[in-house]
């Protein structure tokens, strides 16, 4: 009997451990599972911006620069001012005031690897842009840059149709591809704003036209727009190639 006893208590035990066993199977399963439905949703989630990014840009594969974006009329008068600052280079991460939002011209920094952005890379967000004293050094170099502000920054249609200019503008190689996108902030704010009622801005600095060499006729050029409009960035980089600017045969 006692013989008996000692088997079923060991029957009972062994049924435990089993039972214990394959309990700690299913939570290690679970826990696998787990961590692979967490995976694939941080990778999904990762995913889905570029995707849905290069499924937007299809529509505009076709449109040529001028069909972007709304009519020129959104836009403002171009505006210049007298430029200072060409080869007014100043130690990297020094910060400087610019008087003007956002800036065309001015002191700006030239450490290489920093200072100007690269030509390959034509379009910017809050989260990635060049400090502006490394883009001024870009419009020193014949870039037009196209700014946008938090509005335009927060329209995901808005920001769709600013990708796929930048998508018209492409390599290192062909100079009058010049072009870079960038976002214009309230951090970058000092005293000056865009005018009331525009969210882009299209900026150049000019010499005062293509070959001319006395530094007194260099201006900051401005267009405003409410919108964006391809057909005014058009005609203003017709107007200010970079042909015209103080160092244009510099990348």
């Amino acid at each position: 009997m006692a013989k008996q006893a000692k088997s079923d208590r060991q029957k009972v035990i062994d049924d435990i451990r089993k039972k214990q066993k394959g309990a700690e199977k299913r939570r290690g399963f679970m826990i696998v599972g787990v961590c692979v439905v967490v995976a694939l949703l941080i990778i999904g989630a990762a995913s889905y911006r570029p995707l849905k990014n290069a499924w937007d840009l299809r529509k505009f594969n076709d449109l040529g620069l001028a069909s972007i974006g709304a009519a020129p009329s959104v836009c403002e008068k171009v505006t210049t001012k007298t430029a200072e600052g060409n080869n007014d280079h100043i130690p990297t991460d020094t910060p400087v005031v610019y008087e003007d939002a956002p800036p065309a011209f001015g002191p700006h920094w030239n450490e290489f690897g920093v200072a100007p952005a690269p030509m390959d890379r034509k379009f910017y967000t809050d989260s990635d842009r060049p400090a502006l004293e490394s883009l001024v050094h870009n419009l020193e170099h014949g870039y037009t840059v196209v700014w946008y502000d938090e509005t335009i920054a927060a329209d995901d249609d808005a920001l769709t149709e600013l990708r796929a200019v930048a998508k018209k503008f492409p390599g290192t190689d062909n100079y009058r591809y010049k072009f870079i996108a960038a976002p214009w902030t309230s951090d970058d704010e000092d005293g000056a704003t865009f005018p009331d009622g525009t969210h882009v801005a299209y900026t150049h600095w000019s010499v005062g036209g293509e070959g001319e060499t006395d530094a007194a006729k260099q201006v900051g050029v401005w267009q405003y727009c409410s919108e964006f409009s391809g057909e005014a960035l058009e005609t203003f980089m017709l107007d200010y190639p970079y042909l015209d600017s103080p160092e244009p045969t510099v990348q």
